[in-house]
């Protein structure tokens, strides 16, 4: 057996129209699983979906905004039983600690937290139900486990998501669930990518990492395809970086003399 092959398995990707969502949904679909692709787009769901079907993959698309209750409702009586979980959806909003309004903090951990709870919920029940074990990816952030000035709102969903993912690990454990957390660095998306256009960015990045290069969507999908299979399924309760070295290296100026 390829410890590595998601055949036989249902994915649901939760936050796939765009970016790392997308890819993971591509990924996860061209390792041989059934994948469900979720997101409040369903146009741009059904063209990802589409495009995969030509492929010979299967992918189906179900309009999912993970903010609303109602929404989150309305998704599970709609999708069948799945064996894997991956959690990207998010948004972000970079200001000043002192200036976030009530809404914008209300909006943001709506999306990137409470939603992401109740929604995990509602498909761990049906895993452990079934008991035929499964998998659940959350996907993090760089601030799950550093921090970084204007993120403040957003570091506070993504610091909660590492734990989040520890402690339902050591939970969900004895249902042969494994739980993880991927938490990327510095990825260029369509999101961000007016921001590191900027030369001073670009600089500063090359400056202090040791892959001086920004991350892509690309670079995160093998890893939850990783650990979605087989081949993780002694791997649980870990938060892991895909950051060029960031979160771990440090680089400085010094030569050694020749």
């Amino acid at each position: 057996m390829n410890p590595f092959s998601l055949t036989g398995k249902t994915a649901l990707i939760a936050g796939a129209s765009r970016g790392i969502g997308q890819a993971i949904a591509e990924g996860v679909a061209r390792a041989g699983a059934h994948t469900i692709l979720a997101a409040r787009s369903l146009p741009a769901l059904a063209d990802i979906a589409r495009s995969l079907r030509a492929e010979g993959l299967l992918a189906d698309a179900v309009e999912l905004d993970i903010a609303s209750r109602d929404s989150r409702e309305k998704a599970l009586e709609a999708i069948p039983e799945v064996d894997i979980l991956i959690n990207v959806a998010g948004i972000n909003l970079r200001k000043r600690f002192t200036d976030y309004t009530p809404e914008e903090y209300d909006r943001i951990l709506n999306t990137n937290l409470h939603g992401i709870f109740e929604f995990t919920q509602g498909i761990g029940r049906r895993m452990i139900a079934r008991g035929a074990g499964g998998k659940v990816v959350n996907i993090g952030s760089l601030t799950s486990v550093l921090g970084l000035p204007y993120l403040t709102v957003y570091t506070i969903t993504k610091s909660a998501l590492a734990g989040f993912s520890r402690a339902l690990a050591a939970e969900w454990g004895q249902y042969d669930i494994q739980v993880n957390c991927i938490a990327p660095g510095f990825i260029l998306t369509d999101l961000n990518r007016e921001m590191w256009e900027k030369p001073e960015m670009k600089n500063w990045l090359a400056s202090v990492q040791p892959n001086q290069r920004m991350g892509s969507a690309e670079d995160i999908a093998p890893l939850a395809v990783y650990l979605s299979s087989p081949g993780a399924n002694y791997v649980t309760g870990q938060v892991i970086a895909v950051d060029g070295g960031f979160s771990t290296c440090s680089v400085w100026p010094f030569q050694p003399a020749s």
